[in-house]
């Protein structure tokens, strides 16, 4: 396949490549000559090769590569009673509830919360200021996987899972979970794993209570490739570029 033509003006690719993380300025020479950098679209293994890193869309081994600094991708582990929303409309009533804005308002970006988690829900929140990702992880063609662990009454049987799996019926239409497990029994409580798509609200907890096992309580563990893992609440991480590379491959940017 031939060397996609490319402007003269810019900066050289291997040291935006460099720039971004990716490597030293040899190492991405070698990935360039090796075959594995895509700009916009197309493999380039002409080193020297100059782009614009305010339009170029790069990509290594299949992943993006962020060029931009200035957008930002955090990771939240919310507390329960925080509310999912950038400002609190009881706050003009003198009633203020915490909102997850509390956590980055020291943040000189404009962030959003990609899809929400209840006020009484715990755990992972991405934020961040890059639109066309958010739209993409929330948006149901993408089917980005999320990931719960919901405490409820035990003993949980086979049966309730199968069903899970099999799909239920709830006021507004069907739902059926990916994959679901009992990770854990705490005498006659039971915690359930559960991987849905779905985003609807409350929908975890509407299709567990239909199933005869309420919610008592509720945290995301996973979204999409990201993981919560030992972060504790009411911190906030910046995501390493690995991992926006992931997500960024999940829907397929």
């Amino acid at each position: 396949m031939p060397t996609p033509q490319l402007p003269d003006e810019g900066e050289r690719l291997q040291k935006v490549l460099a720039g971004a993380g990716v490597g030293s300025r040899r190492a991405c020479e070698e990935l360039i000559a090796d075959g594995r950098v895509k700009v916009d679209g197309k493999v380039v293994s002409r080193l020297g090769t100059r782009v614009d890193p305010r339009t170029a869309v790069i990509h290594v081994d299949g992943k993006r590569v962020m060029l931009d600094d200035k957008v930002v991708h955090l990771a939240l582990n919310k507390p329960r009673g925080v509310l999912s929303t950038m400002s609190d409309e009881q706050s003009k009533f003198g009633r203020a509830r915490p909102t997850v804005y509390d956590y980055v308002a020291e943040r000189s970006e404009r962030l959003f919360h990609v899809g929400r988690l209840d006020v009484d829900s715990e755990g992972l929140l991405l934020m961040m200021n890059d639109g066309e990702l958010a739209h993409r992880l929330t948006h149901p063609s993408y089917e980005v996987d999320k990931t719960y662990m919901a405490e409820v009454p035990g003993p949980v049987k086979p049966a309730v899972l199968r069903r899970l799996l099999a799909g239920v019926e709830l006021e507004d239409g069907p739902v059926k979970v990916h994959k679901v497990r009992i990770s854990d029994t705490l005498g006659q409580r039971a915690v359930l794993e559960l991987v849905l798509h779905e985003g609807r609200k409350h929908i975890v907890k509407r299709l567990l209570a239909e199933v005869g096992h309420p919610v008592s309580r509720l945290v995301r563990t996973r979204f999409g490739p990201i993981r919560l893992g030992h972060q504790r609440p009411g911190t906030v991480r910046r995501l390493t570029s690995h991992e926006v590379a992931d997500l960024y491959k999940v829907v397929d940017l």
